[in-house]
């Protein structure tokens, strides 16, 4: 999440910095993917790592950020690509953001 004193960053200067990031790691990638299939339905971090095949932990990682595996500026949640709501009491659901759409088409579109 951005603090109010951070600067926008412009979607010209962040769209090849989501690319990049997309291209850097499966994991977000499916993540992404799973989400712009579902969308605009939300889905909560077991159930995208039971369908996309991987551990709750690597997607939280790739959601967040968690370390040095996977840094938060390139998490989904800092490229405005997936966005987190509540579910209720500490249920956290993700989904895909405008923007993650957007992006997604124009990966799919290029294919």
């Amino acid at each position: 999440m951005q603090e109010d004193n951070e600067l926008e960053i412009p979607i010209d200067i962040k769209r090849p910095l989501v690319i990049r990031a997309l291209r850097r790691s499966n994991v977000r990638k499916k993540i992404a993917e799973y989400l712009f299939d579902i969308s605009p339905s939300c889905s909560y971090t077991s159930e995208i790592a039971y369908n996309i095949k991987t551990t709750p932990t690597n997607v939280i990682g790739a959601l967040r950020g968690m370390g040095s595996r996977y840094k938060e500026d390139g998490s989904l949640l800092s490229l405005d690509l997936v966005e987190e709501k509540s579910g209720g009491k500490n249920i956290r659901l993700y989904g895909l953001t405008p923007f993650g759409k957007e992006i997604l088409e124009s990966i799919k579109e290029k294919r």
